[in-house]
């Protein structure tokens, strides 16, 4: 693959061909988007704007068969069994709470999280403490951030229902070792969900393969539009799932005192859906194929050891995570003693237009547990170059020269 040639698929770097440079090293956060899935966006707003499912114009009839197709797309990009797998929702957060909400949850049933997970994993299961009663045990990482597969299978020994395990950790780039992780918690009698917001973009993910019980994604992390994600879930699993968010769209039929609920996915559903996200997250899947994950990664590795090789050595400098940068994948995550994090972040804009993003990157647990009050994330996609790397390189080393 040409990366000046996959460049220009991107309208954020064509518009900045004559203007001050943006550098944009915050993918972990969102990713850009590339034409293709504008225009898809733009179909169902321009041509296209019906509700799906509801009337029996054609106007209608083409937006139900693009959900259809996009949830097809979905399902072999995935490879699920079957298309009704696949659960349209808003994010990963929304993926996970109808997880959290709809197995029926009880006191004394206990949920595994680690120690690294974005509160979108970390806050629905307190919650659930709070209200229903279960126990919360978090195992943690081991010093370098990596996961002590070992350590894990003692502490599931004894009756737990749910392991729920970010796959890709947004801190530093860490990535589980899924597929042993799920033969464990199997053998323990536990099911398993995957957040896999930071691993879907960046690694192939067969769910059949994993045999993972439950995986959750965001679209606006690989390539789709923001306010789009996917939720897949075994479907002998989801047919006994009580259904979370509940309303139109949702049902066959009701009377004033009853409803009779859809079948999967249909019943997770409510409401009317982001039609043209969904268009757009099609066109998200097919264009990441296109590219391929060979690609991608080496892509992102070798911008990872560059970057590292050039930092690591800064005075007072310490990248989060494990040393070697192939396990951090496109995250360079690290802190600068006596030096706060925001600061470095606006110097890095405001000097050069490099995008990073500093705080405690919603894993407030993580930092407040170690009294670290947060780091600078760059974090690097396919579309990033050497040259970009080269440039925030050489202006975080003025920036630690003049503080």
């Amino acid at each position: 693959m040409d990366i000046n040639k996959i460049r220009l698929d991107f309208p954020f770097f064509a518009q900045n061909s004559t203007k001050k440079p943006q550098i944009y090293l915050d993918t972990a956060c969102q990713s850009l988007r590339p034409q293709v899935v504008l225009d898809a966006m733009n179909r169902y707003y321009q041509l296209e704007p019906a509700c799906g499912g509801r009337s029996m114009h054609h106007l209608s009839a083409a937006v139900s068969k693009q959900v259809d197709e996009t949830r097809m797309a979905a399902a072999r990009f995935f490879h699920a069994s079957r298309k009704e797998e696949i659960i349209f929702t808003r994010n990963t957060t929304e993926g996970i709470n109808i997880v959290a909400n709809s197995l029926g949850l009880a006191a004394g049933d206990t949920v595994v999280i680690s120690g690294k997970e974005h509160n979108s994993n970390l806050i629905p299961w307190q919650m659930l403490v709070r209200r229903a009663g279960i126990n919360l045990k978090i195992i943690p990482p081991l010093p370098d951030g990596t996961f002590n597969i070992q350590e894990f299978e003692q502490f599931i020994a004894s009756g737990v229902k749910l392991v729920s395990l970010g796959m890709t950790s947004n801190l530093d780039g860490v990535t589980i070792p899924a597929a042993e992780v799920v033969k464990a918690a199997h053998r323990a009698g536990a099911l398993v969900l995957l957040d896999a917001a930071q691993a879907a973009p960046h690694r192939p993910i067969d769910v059949r393969s994993l045999d993972v019980d439950f995986l959750a994604l965001s679209g606006h992390k690989m390539l789709g539009p923001s306010g789009t994600g996917i939720l897949y879930g075994k479907y002998a699993l989801l047919e006994k799932l009580s259904p979370f968010l509940v309303g139109g769209d949702t049902v066959a039929t009701s009377t004033y005192d009853s409803c009779e609920f859809l079948p999967p996915p249909e019943k997770f559903e409510a409401g009317l859906q982001d039609y043209a996200g969904i268009y757009g997250l099609k066109a998200a899947f097919e264009y990441i194929q296109k590219v391929g994950f060979d690609f991608i990664q080496k892509q992102e590795t070798s911008l990872n050891e560059f970057i590292t090789g050039e930092i690591s050595s800064l005075p007072g400098l310490t990248i989060l995570g494990p040393a070697d940068p192939k396990l951090r994948g496109g995250i360079i995550n690290f802190t600068i003693e006596g030096i706060d994090s925001h600061r470095i972040a606006l110097m890095l804009d405001q000097m050069a237009g490099v995008m990073v993003r500093s705080g405690q990157h919603c894993v407030h647990s993580w930092f407040n547990d170690r009294q670290i009050k947060g780091s600078v994330r760059a974090s690097t996609y396919f579309y990033n170059t050497l040259e970009e790397a080269a440039v925030f390189v050489e202006n975080l080393k003025k920036i630690r020269k003049v503080l």
